[in-house]
């Protein structure tokens, strides 16, 4: 999976397409990203005990990862994830800019 947790992203596809948002968790086993503010669905939740009234909580849920693409750093085009090799090490680079991501 090459999106990580702390990338800026756009949906590129579904109910909440345009949208973007940073990770805040990657699921790479299910291929799934939690994205702050996308993907809201609202949750009853149960009153716990006596005093406590049950309420309804919106709650952001994962997307697929085929769903969203990297915002370029440059500008904020989305772009697709590339790998430079670096004084060594593997880097991660936005195609269209060449700019390496993070």
């Amino acid at each position: 999976m090459k999106i990580k947790k702390g990338d800026n992203v756009i949906v590129t596809t579904g109910k909440d397409k345009g949208k973007k948002g940073k990770i805040a968790e990657a699921f790479p086993r299910e291929d799934k990203v939690l994205i702050e503010g996308v993907n809201i669905k609202k949750v009853h939740r149960r009153s716990q005990g006596e005093g406590k009234p049950g309420q309804v909580i919106e709650r952001s849920y994962p997307i697929h990862v085929s769903n969203v693409m990297i915002l370029d750093p440059k500008g904020d085009k989305r772009t697709r994830v590339g790998y430079k090799m670096e004084k060594g090490k593997k880097v991660r680079i936005a195609r269209k800019s060449g700019l390496g991501i993070n």
